[in-house]
């Protein structure tokens, strides 16, 4: 229910993602063609914050508010999201609270994964905790399957099913499935993992995010 009030529907909802540079105004600008073009939505990440690092500081904190903020502001209406990287999703709550954006993207929300910044550990328990805590419930959390630019040695013997299963009793709010990195396409036959969730409503996305 809370992803069709979000979006207004159940499928075929296409998220445009805006790769945030050093100033607001490059990440406004993609919105603005992104609103345009007649996107379902938008997800702000600091990609190109290079090399990811599992300390975040609050200086990152600070500039994706700003940046989700100038965002917010030009497109009222649109729903929008964060992604802060790596894996700072906490921080990525605080700043979608204090900006008024819509949801998160959350990597690492269930199982273990050897990810190129380093070893990256479930957070699903701490997460929901702290939305909880800051007030911040009604901003919805999506959570990939098996993380993009990671081995999953550790988890060799865990199916797209078995994680899949595992997020949505976590009570994630959506679930992502990916290609192996950036721009790689999702292998079609992973879908059957969603298919096999225990609530047939489970809302999930596809794509090379």
């Amino acid at each position: 229910m809370k992803f069709f009030n979000l979006f207004g529907r159940l499928k075929s909802v296409v998220i445009g993602m805006i790769h945030v540079k050093a100033l607001p105004e490059e990440a406004c600008r993609e919105a603005e063609i992104y609103r345009e073009a007649g996107i379902d939505a938008v997800v702000i990440e600091n990609m190109h914050d290079i090399p990811y690092s599992f300390s975040v500081g609050p200086e990152v904190t600070a500039c994706l508010t700003a940046v989700c903020s100038a965002v917010r502001n030009i497109c009222p209406q649109l729903p929008l999201g964060v992604q802060i990287l790596s894996s700072a999703n906490q921080q990525a709550l605080a700043v979608a609270l204090a900006s008024g954006l819509d949801f998160i993207r959350a990597e690492g929300f269930v199982f273990s994964h050897v990810a190129d910044e380093g070893l990256l550990n479930a957070c699903a328990g701490d997460l929901l905790r702290y939305r909880k805590q800051i007030g911040a419930e009604h901003v919805q959390i999506f959570t990939d399957i098996k993380k993009k630019h990671s081995s999953h040695a550790l988890t060799s013997d865990v199916s797209i099913e078995e994680t899949a299963h595992a997020a949505e009793f976590f009570l994630s709010d959506g679930l992502i499935i990916t290609g192996a990195a950036t721009g790689q396409q999702a292998d079609p036959g992973a879908q059957r993992g969603f298919q096999v969730c225990e609530d047939p409503s489970a809302d999930w996305f596809w794509g090379n995010l």
